[in-house]
């Protein structure tokens, strides 16, 4: 079966930067676009970055973390990194890894999800 692992999360203070990775099994990654999202208490999950496939790497930020955020995978591990710069406490939340066979820009596409990992940005 289809599993999405997420680690890298942690605390850490406003300004600083992580990078979180999410390895899949049980799927053929290149054929899968991969996307970020997260969910903080008492508020709708957010679809904050997604990657198209193999054939080309479109990538799509939200605004909230544009020019911060950035998506990138490695098929041959097969991993989907999110590197966080100039952390907010906003950005507080649980970040979760999901897949889909469709599209990297709709967040209605995805179908696979992880457990999540937690990202606690102190003031």
């Amino acid at each position: 079966q289809v599993q999405l692992v997420e680690s890298g999360g942690g605390l850490v203070q406003a300004g600083d930067s992580l990078r979180l990775s999410c390895t899949a099994s049980g799927l053929t990654f290149g054929g899968y676009a991969m996307g970020w999202f997260r969910q903080a208490p008492g508020k709708e999950r957010e679809f904050v970055a997604g990657i198209s496939g193999r054939s080309s790497r479109s990538t799509y930020i939200a605004d909230s973390a544009k020019g911060r955020f950035t998506i990138s995978r490695d098929n041959a591990k097969p991993t989907v990194y999110l590197r966080m710069d100039s952390l907010k406490p906003e950005d507080t939340a649980v970040y979760i890894c999901a897949a889909t066979y469709s599209s990297y820009n709709d967040p209605n596409a995805f179908n696979y999800w992880g457990q999540g990992t937690q990202v606690t940005v102190s003031s």
